[in-house]
This record gives structure tokens, sequence and C-alpha cells, in this order.
């Protein structure tokens, strides 16, 4: 018979639904994550180009703005591409 609180047939199961849960979890925080982060870059990128634009600010400091906290490898790839 069935139990109805862990849909597990076997006690044997309750680990493997766990972990299934677990995963799915962890997929949906890690996803949502990558949106924010990429929504939270978007914007910056977009508020620098409002500077620019302005004159407040060089194009030469919203270059280094945009790449400050990248690692050096990959500051060439999104120009190259």
């Amino acid at each position: 018979m069935i139990d109805t609180l862990t849909l597990a047939a076997d006690p044997g199961e309750i680990v493997p639904l766990g972990m299934l849960v677990v995963g799915i979890v962890w997929l949906i925080a890690s996803y949502t994550s990558s949106i924010v982060k990429t929504k939270a870059r978007e914007e910056s990128r977009r508020e620098i180009a409002a500077y620019v634009a302005e004159g407040t600010i060089s194009p030469d400091d919203a270059v280094r703005l945009i790449n400050a906290g990248r690692p050096a490898h990959e500051i060439g790839k999104s120009e190259k591409a």
C-alpha cells in the first residue's frame, strides 16, 4: 500500500524521492539566481550608458566600470562574439 504522506510504496523509496525534490528546488533556485544577476547586470549597463550619453563620465571610464570584477580572460569574449 502506498503511504500518502511520503508517496512511496517502499520505505527505501523515500530517499530517492527526497533527493529528487531537493534537486528540483536547487534547479529552480539556480535559475532564479541567474535571472536576477543578469537583470541587475543589464540595468547597470543601461545606467552607465545613460551617464556616458549625458557626458557625466567618459566612455573609457564606462568600459572600466562594465569590466570591473570580471576575470581578464572574459573581458575580450563579449567584444569578439
